[in-house]
């Protein structure tokens, strides 16, 4: 199977993501939950409220899409293991996909997305531990990306309205967009955000949509000897060894010093 035709065809549906999600102005369809008293509670800003939301509201997009183009869909049987969605084509090839949504910290930039561990089974690659199947078993690894800009009036606290006052009720987050990449291609040389080993993704919308990382220029197997090899702080101490390196430039140098030494040691 021509695994670019997997992408081709799910960007077809990106009109459909968006009738799904928002308005014709741009607004956010969901304005809260409601109770069996038709009381409305507006949705919080929080980020992981938010993207499983959104999650839920493309399910069934999703599902259409493997249906309509004969795909096995195998959603992951665990919050914290990846992928969210793995398809199986008839021929079995398989392909990861992750859903993900951040929003815009800047006109240009987001917050920044987390691409998955750089550990584990990202480098235990015949390892079933939080993983639907082996890793070195996915011909493709996708993010599926919602980027969105937060309303001024989500600041303001959560609050309960009456169901005939439904459009009064202010959209917490509009204005998306939506990207569909290779998860090394948007990839940064820079962890994800707080202390989980995560790999961290570039910030830049344009170059986002367009998967245009650090990597690209490099090919795949440069990015995943990267996060293959990489070691945070702690992970060196643990080892009691030094972080080989903490960018693309070190790396190269650290790889050609390290390819000297074996040269040196077989010679």
């Amino acid at each position: 199977m021509k695994t670019d035709s997997f992408r081709n065809d799910l960007l077809d549906h990106f009109n459909d993501f968006q009738r799904t999600i928002a308005t014709e102005s741009g607004d956010w369809t969901v304005k809260g939950f409601i109770d069996l008293y038709k009381n409305i509670y507006t949705v919080s800003v929080d980020t992981k409220v938010i993207s499983k939301i959104f999650e839920l509201m493309l399910f069934p997009v999703i599902s259409r899409f493997a249906v309509d183009h004969q795909y096995q869909m195998i959603l992951s049987e665990h919050q914290n293991h990846y992928p969210d969605i793995s398809f199986i084509t008839q021929d079995g090839t398989k392909i990861a996909l992750d859903l993900k949504s951040t929003y815009r910290a800047s006109e240009d930039n987001v917050a920044g997305l987390t691409l998955g561990a750089f550990t584990g089974y990202f480098r235990q690659r015949r390892s079933l531990k939080n993983i639907t199947f082996p890793y070195e078993q996915y011909a493709k690894h996708y993010v599926l990306g919602i980027i969105y800009s937060r309303a001024e009036e989500s600041k303001e606290p959560q609050r309960i309205y009456p169901l005939d006052e439904l459009h009064n009720i202010v959209s917490v987050v509009r204005d998306f967009t939506f990207l569909l990449q290779e998860k090394w291609r948007i990839a940064n040389d820079q962890p994800g955000s707080g202390n989980t080993k995560n790999i961290g993704s570039i910030r830049n919308i344009k170059d986002l949509v367009e998967g245009k990382g650090p990597f690209v220029e490099h090919g795949e197997e440069v990015y995943d000897d990267y996060w293959t090899n990489y070691l945070t702080a702690d992970m060196a101490r643990a080892i009691e060894s030094k972080v080989p390196y903490r960018n693309l430039d070190e790396y190269f140098k650290w790889r050609n010093r390290t390819r000297r030494k074996k040269k040196w040691t077989t010679s």
